[in-house]
């Protein structure tokens, strides 16, 4: 399962940078004919949508800092795209699991209890295993391998969350980065004009303002994903507390 995964994850990543390429492509192609465009049609016509106006925008902001925080947004969404079809692989009915182990392990046959652990995927079935695997030992014994057992686990469904929460705040800090600079560049090209006009300013401003807005958004993105990860997360760790709890009780009372 965990090969299959790094294979989805490979496919994803090659997605996302394929889209992004055709994206910035489009939004290049898009700019020029809205421009081309706007000299021949009425205006109603040539009202350009949210996806040309936010594509519009991406354009005027500064390319460096505008590149870097599409980076930091297909990275990010790469790695939650891969956490979410983990996660998705290593999700079962734990209560239709629960229910066959428990009618292999009342009527004593533990060797095919284990079978149906070693064939089931996901944590559930892993930390049941590993109680079967100890069930001559004693209860405190049993419950301290699963537990330790089940706290490697736990770090392989919060693999890579680290890298998102990274992403998430890199994300609005290349935005105001890419702000900051930007105004400098501003009050540069007004020393070197001599035109401390409103218009100057206020043209130098709003690119230098795109790059936060868009690493704002950036972020918000991230977070929603993120959020929805650890959500999935907390789920698969608590149904693996109670398989624990309620495995090494069965055995306990078959002792």
């Amino acid at each position: 399962m965990i090969q299959t995964t790094n294979r989805l994850g490979r496919s994803v990543a090659l997605l996302a940078m394929i889209t992004i390429c055709t994206l910035s492509l489009s939004a290049q192609t898009d700019s020029v004919s809205i421009a081309t465009m706007g000299e021949a049609l009425p205006e109603a016509v040539t009202t350009p949508g949210l996806q040309q106006v936010l594509k519009a925008k991406f354009i005027e902001g500064n390319a460096m800092f505008m590149s870097l925080v599409s980076l930091a947004l297909v990275l990010g969404l790469t790695l939650c795209i891969e956490r979410i079809v983990f996660l998705t692989l290593s999700q079962i009915n734990a209560r239709r699991f629960m229910a066959d182990l428990h009618s292999k392990i009342s009527q004593g046959d533990l060797e095919a209890a284990r079978e149906q652990c070693r064939q089931t995927p996901g944590p559930v079935a892993a930390i049941c295993l590993q109680g079967l695997t100890h069930a001559g030992d004693t209860a405190a014994e049993r419950e301290h391998l699963m537990e330790s057992h089940g706290t490697v686990l736990t770090a392989q469904l919060e693999k890579g969350c680290s890298w998102i929460k990274l992403f998430i705040a890199i994300a609005p800090s290349l935005g105001f980065l890419g702000t900051v600079i930007g105004m400098v560049m501003a009050f540069d090209q007004i020393q070197s004009v001599g035109d401390f006009g409103p218009r100057t300013v206020a043209a130098g401003m709003k690119v230098a303002l795109i790059t936060t807005i868009f690493g704002i958004i950036v972020a918000i993105i991230l977070q929603l994903f993120y959020n929805y990860i650890l959500g999935r997360v907390d789920r698969l760790v608590d149904e693996m507390e109670e398989a624990a709890i309620t495995v090494n009780d069965w055995l306990q009372q078959k002792a």
